[in-house]
């Protein structure tokens, strides 16, 4: 059994031409972020020239360290330049504080709910 899990929530759109979106785990750090570059690039790349735009919904994720935030990273800069990545998190969770300490925040739009974020 891997480490990884994606959790689709069939009540909220998943996938839009362009635009793709991955339910991230409950916990991303170091056991788990390197498994899931690879997962995470390989949807992108399933879409190939026609990925307009990545969402990462980090509304589960109860706990991220600095593992998670280069993993974002590392997704940003090996997207083609003209996907965007967008995240989604709870406000008042831990994933948005970590977000913000470390000043990804500014550089990836992070966005409440998932309509908003595929929307944008």
């Amino acid at each position: 059994m891997s480490a990884v899990t994606f959790i689709p929530n069939p009540t909220e759109p998943r996938d839009l031409p362009g635009r793709v979106c991955l339910t991230m785990p409950a916990e991303i750090d170091f056991c788990n972020a390197a498994e899931l570059l690879p997962l995470i690039m390989s949807a992108a790349r399933d879409r190939g020239d026609r990925l307009e735009l990545l969402v990462l919904d980090l509304s589960c994720t109860s706990f991220m360290d600095s593992q998670g935030v280069r993993l974002i990273n590392d997704i940003r800069h090996r997207l083609r330049p003209e996907a965007r990545v967008r995240l989604v998190a709870r406000p008042d969770g831990v994933t948005s504080s970590v977000l913000e300490l470390t000043g990804l925040r500014r550089d990836v739009p992070v966005y409440d709910n998932l309509a908003e974020a595929m929307a944008s």
